[in-house]
């Protein structure tokens, strides 16, 4: 598939183009705005950081910051395994250390193949589509993770380049794995700290709309409509609909 293009949910054609932003100018702006937002947000937030610090430390055993590996974005929609290009994504631990990782790899793989009923711990009107009650997650990391404060480190993430400020959120390798053609295109743009499927419903949202909303993000992007979005993701957040 050629950049410009985007494949419908299962079918190889080629049938809807995407308006492409203009390069040099598009990608320098945008470069130019994480880095000196992120900068500034790093400095005036640096108190904030200590006290979860504090609180990490004082709730349980373990390093403050919690180091994993996702899948960059920038990806060629052709490349068989884009799980292989992974770079270290950093979050306030929110859970015990040690916790076993296999709920949430049952859970993905429910979640990208469909299996809602399985997984809605909403219900019909109002679902909900995280894991709740997680028995892995901290006094403090529910708090963390109710109030996004857990995402707070990636702002290092952006000023480095791994991330940028919008785009989709950054998938684990073993999600990937299981993407198919229409899914991996939400991997052509720059993997962002939020975006258009965090300021539309979050964990609302089942993983066929979440992929969709990547791809609309990927159809409009622009300097503008990143700004759009950091514009609506503060009152999201604190909203905190969808946000477990």
């Amino acid at each position: 598939m050629g950049i410009g293009e985007v494949i419908h949910p299962g079918s190889a054609s080629r049938t809807m183009d995407y308006a492409e932003p203009s390069r040099v100018g598009y990608l320098v702006a945008k470069r130019l705005l994480d880095i000196t937002l992120s900068a500034v947000a790093l400095v005036l937030l640096a108190p904030l950081f200590l006290i979860i610090a504090i609180a990490i430390k004082l709730d349980s055993p373990g390093p403050v910051i919690f180091v994993q590996k996702r899948v960059r974005g920038g990806q060629d929609p052709n490349d068989p395994h884009p799980e292989r290009n992974v770079f270290d994504f950093y979050k306030f631990r929110s859970m015990y250390v040690d916790a076993d990782q296999s709920l949430h790899r049952r859970y993905v793989l429910e979640y990208i193949n469909g299996n809602t009923q399985k997984i809605n711990n909403g219900d019909s009107h109002k679902p909900l589509y995280k894991m709740r009650n997680d028995p892995r997650v901290t006094r403090v990391g529910r708090l963390l993770r109710r109030t996004s404060l857990d995402e707070l480190p990636q702002l290092y993430n952006v000023l480095k380049g791994d991330m940028s400020l919008v785009g989709p959120r950054p998938a684990l390798p073993y999600e990937v794995e299981q993407y198919d053609a229409f899914h991996r295109q939400r991997l052509i743009p720059q993997a962002g700290l939020t975006g258009l499927w965090q300021v539309s419903g979050r964990t609302t949202l089942t993983f066929e709309e979440m992929v969709r909303l990547d791809i609309e993000y990927l159809q409009k992007r622009s300097f503008w409509f990143d700004l759009k979005i950091l514009l609506k993701t503060l009152p999201a957040i604190l909203s905190a609909d969808g946000a477990w």
